[in-house]
């Protein structure tokens, strides 16, 4: 989890109210599964396979949902900044994104400059790599965790993944769209 929040930061009275509880694992499976259908759709329309969805603060509600656009217009900063124009600072505190994969460095700094508090992730980065390749051309993974990027801010986002059991899943609704693309082996 990032750095709480110091100093001269807004109070909760400003764009940092209350959260509200925890998700339920069911919930969370729900919104996952969310997550899901939306990369199933982007992949059948030649998109690659991410999504991600954005949940009301009541843990039920999906508000929002996008994938990949292309290689720099990914799920979860697409969706960042189409919830940052729709809801305030202080609403979206209290929501969160959910994303079948980890996001990326471009993707979590998305979100932390839209407010989002919290993000939950079902595979990681590192599962990605695996399944891409190293060196992939299709997907350049970084060795960067959501974690790492949210380290230095001063928002005290709440980070949640990867999910075990949902990880797996997530793996297994990418492979075919990965093993497709990757370069045969050289002898």
């Amino acid at each position: 989890m990032a750095h709480s929040m110091t100093g001269n930061a807004p109070t909760a009275s400003g764009i940092f109210p209350p959260r509200t509880s925890q998700p339920s694992q069911a919930q969370m499976q729900k919104a996952i599964s969310s997550c899901i259908t939306v990369q199933r759709l982007g992949v059948a329309m030649g998109k690659q396979p991410f999504a991600a969805v954005l949940i009301a603060p009541d843990n039920e509600t999906l508000l929002l949902s996008h994938s990949n656009l292309d290689h720099i217009n990914h799920a979860e900063s697409s969706l960042a900044r189409l919830a940052a124009s729709h809801y305030s600072q202080a609403f979206l505190w209290q929501t969160t994104l959910y994303t079948t994969w980890e996001p990326c460095a471009m993707c979590t700094a998305t979100c932390y400059w839209a407010n989002i508090g919290r993000i939950v992730y079902a595979a990681s980065e590192e599962q990605l790599m695996i399944l891409t390749g190293e060196g992939e051309e299709g997907n350049m993974t970084m060795a960067m965790p959501c974690r790492k990027v949210l380290e230095g801010s001063q928002k005290d986002i709440e980070v949640v993944g990867p999910l075990p059991g949902l990880d797996a899943v997530v793996v297994k609704e990418s492979e075919s769209y990965w093993q497709a693309l990757k370069r045969p082996a050289v002898n």
